[in-house]
């Protein structure tokens, strides 16, 4: 320690920079550097500076993600919508439209079932009539909601359900345009029994059956039509979207025309075979 303060008092201010600059890197600086005078010369300054240069260079900077904006409602929304919008589009799905079609006959054959319950009469005309129950109150309901209807061959039988629906029923029948006349039970057995005795079928009532029946195949015709519109509507959706391709619409385009003259020949199929049955009646 006493060596190290009398070199620090023998060597000379102005040779300090030198001898710094040779004992920088060595231990002897580390032990001498207490006793340097403290007015530092530029060359101290010098070493500092880059001694201090160095070592933040040589620090390593750590990196963090950027974090991005998080979404709102409104785009998780429509995130979830183009998605289920990708998977639902198929431009050779036609359930729906077969589905339409489907209904439309199966409606269009109960219509005409009606007719072919004979071209004579139909039974279901007696059930859809409206009857009121109540002289005083202006409320009507089915005839079927009251009675029962029971068609044996030229008769029809119709069982009131109570004694007090027995005039309403009959008033409701008698001022219909059916043309028809019911009478108490002939054998005076039951007082709830009503007959009505169906007259012979007429070259009028023949022909005025089978115009039913074209009627109810233009409007199953109308109900076809329907559903292709909405079948091609569905299709210029994705053609102006552009969730399929080009060349796929054009092929689903034949195709749906297909499922449309499949569901039109059906059609046609069945309402010839009521008008042949209906003439014939």
């Amino acid at each position: 320690m006493e060596a190290h303060r009398a070199l620090a008092r023998v060597v000379q201010p102005g040779q300090w920079p030198r001898l710094v600059q040779r004992c920088y890197s060595c231990a002897v600086y580390r032990e001498i550097s207490p006793f340097i005078p403290t007015t530092p010369s530029p060359l101290t300054y010098t070493i500092g500076i880059a001694h201090e240069s160095s070592r933040i260079q040589s620090r390593a900077f750590s990196t963090s993600p950027c974090l991005l904006k998080k979404g709102g409602k409104a785009a998780r929304e429509e995130k979830q919508a183009s998605s289920k919008t990708e998977s639902t589009v198929d431009p050779f799905d036609f359930s729906a439209l077969e589905s339409e079609i489907a209904k439309t006959i199966e409606h269009m054959k109960t219509e005409l079932s009606k007719l072919r319950g004979g071209g004579r009469f139909n039974p279901e005309a007696l059930e859809n009539l409206r009857v009121r129950p109540e002289k005083n109150e202006s409320q009507t309901v089915k005839l079927n909601d009251l009675a029962q209807v029971i068609p044996k061959g030229r008769t029809v039988q119709i069982l009131v359900g109570e004694k007090d629906h027995v005039k309403p029923v009959t008033t409701s029948i008698q001022s219909s345009n059916l043309s028809l006349t019911p009478q108490p039970d002939p054998t005076g057995t039951n007082p709830l029994l009503l007959v009505i005795n169906v007259p012979p079928p007429t070259t009028e009532s023949r022909r005025a059956a089978v115009t039913e029946a074209v009627k109810a195949g233009e409007k199953a015709a109308t109900g076809v039509r329907d559903a292709r519109g909405k079948q091609q509507k569905k299709m210029r959706a994705m053609q102006l979207d552009k969730s399929a391709r080009p060349d796929d619409l054009k092929k689903a385009q034949g195709m749906m025309e297909k499922v449309v003259e499949k569901g039109q020949a059906e059609m046609k199929r069945v309402v010839d075979a009521a008008k042949k049955v209906l003439e014939s009646g």
